[in-house]
């Protein structure tokens, strides 16, 4: 069951890994791509969807994976009708944010719970947190497929207008406070590079962002200018991530897959997963990635996709989901 805005890139790895164990798998969200779509599962529905929509949806299911729906509440109605309906159901909770990690959310309560219902967080942070609020989870970090083809470098380039010669920074991101533009054009200017950015404003940040770009002392590039993603990273000469918060931050691993260097923010799960061994430039000091820009190592950026190839590759999923599942109880495998 995909969360209000839809079934997410990690809820369809989910969707294939479980499939790969012989397991019959139908995605339900409230818009976007899924087998079945209830319209009040959505944020900005006007009313959440019957307790019995969600019960005839689930009635031949032998287990609910529940991404982000019980986590924030985007959907408080929502919520609470699946909530309801998942009472002595054998579900997964797959929590990607929690209340508390969000100022507008701070005041909410936990998730809920039950004792037929595992939760699974993306990072040992919200583990922990949970555990202090009561509930046990395990933790099953995001995964990656470390083999994908390498991008299209000169043409995303050409298609940008970029020569050549001049420096590249992709912020693979959408434009809200939290993934911090400003230290990202810093960034930029300290190196002497253009500055693409890759999403949308959201949130109500375009006249702040507007503002922001239009002052900027560099170069700038707006939009996805129908590059797909691999082909961005390809174009680009660094990633800049500097991110004040994050549950995990996809980014920061599709660098390491597509081999580009990144300059991070210090957010904590950052240093949770630079822990694995990863070498990153520190988004707060331009210098060490500066530096590298001028002599770049390519033995920096095998060391990182071998490092995400052996933490993180989505091939490893399947095996993942089928253990917590079995050490749950979950369904007969």
């Amino acid at each position: 069951m995909g969360g209000p805005d839809g079934v997410s890139i990690e809820a369809a790895k989910w969707a294939g890994a479980l499939a790969q164990l012989g397991l019959t798998v139908t995605t339900i969200a409230g818009e976007g791509i899924a087998d079945l779509i209830l319209p009040g599962l959505a944020a900005g529905a006007p009313s959440p969807p019957t307790l019995e929509a969600v019960d005839d949806a689930l009635t031949t299911a032998d287990l609910v994976v529940v991404e982000n729906v019980l986590s924030l509440p985007l959907n408080a109605g929502a919520a609470a009708v699946v909530t309801a309906t998942l009472r002595r159901r054998p579900a997964i909770l797959h929590h990607h944010d929690l209340p508390w990690q969000r100022a507008q959310y701070a005041s909410h309560p936990p998730p809920p719970d039950d004792a037929r219902w595992t939760h699974v967080t993306i990072n040992e942070l919200s583990r922990r947190q949970l555990g202090d609020r009561g509930l046990e989870a395990v933790t099953l970090y995001n995964t990656f497929d470390t083999r994908a083809r390498a991008g299209a470098r000169a043409p995303a380039r050409a298609r940008l207008g970029i020569s050549d010669d001049r420096r590249l920074l992709l912020h693979p991101t959408r434009a809200i406070p939290r993934k911090n533009v400003p230290g990202a054009l810093s960034l930029a200017a300290a190196v002497g590079g253009t500055y693409w950015l890759l999403g949308p404003a959201e949130d109500g940040y375009g006249p702040e962002l507007d503002a922001l770009l239009e002052a900027a002392s560099v170069p700038v590039v707006r939009g996805n200018h129908g590059i797909e993603v691999v082909d961005a990273y390809a174009a680009c000469d660094a990633v800049v991530y500097p991110s004040t918060w994050e549950g995990f931050g996809n980014p920061a691993l599709e660098s390491a897959v597509y081999r580009r260097p990144l300059a991070i923010g210090s957010y904590p799960v950052a240093a949770e997963l630079l822990a694995f061994g990863f070498r990153w430039f520190p988004a707060a000091d331009p210098g060490p990635l500066a530096a590298w820009l001028e002599a770049p190592d390519t033995e920096l950026l095998a060391h990182n996709h071998a490092v995400a190839t052996r933490h993180f590759d989505s091939s490893q999923l399947p095996a993942r989901l089928e253990r917590l599942i079995r050490k749950a109880g979950l369904v007969g495998l």
